[in-house]
């Protein structure tokens, strides 16, 4: 008997094993990108409180390109609420110049009301 024999009708390679030939099924691997803050957080949120997603994402090894677009969609909002944010109300670097700690305490705000939105809308949605 052959060690390795080619199904056509389904397009899979066997190998014998003992009496059997079994299906030589690999798993492909997910090109690993990094996680940021925003991944992370939200990686620690499913595995705690969606289970099922979790669980999906990580069985079908989707999970790595799911976080990392979940991470770069919610550094792009945060970067655009920061930025409108500090156009209205006035955080420019006129400002900045002139009275440092009212910049940035009114820029500490701002970050802090972006970060509430995105965590809202993105990371525990």
């Amino acid at each position: 008997m052959e060690k390795y024999i080619y199904d056509k009708n389904n397009g899979l390679w066997y190998e014998l094993q003992g009496d059997y030939y079994i299906p030589c099924l690999t798993v492909p691997t997910e090109e690993e990108k990094p996680l940021g803050f925003w991944g992370q957080r939200h990686l620690r949120y499913i595995k705690q409180e969606r289970k099922a997603l979790y669980t999906e994402l990580l069985t079908s090894d989707r999970l790595n390109t799911y976080l990392a677009d979940i991470n770069e969609q919610a550094t792009e909002q945060m970067l655009l609420l920061t930025k409108q944010m500090a156009e209205c109300e006035g955080a420019t670097e006129q400002l900045k110049a002139q009275d440092q700690m009212l910049w940035v305490q009114r820029m500490n705000s701002i970050r802090d009301r972006a970060m509430e939105s995105v965590n809202h809308e993105l990371i525990y949605a």
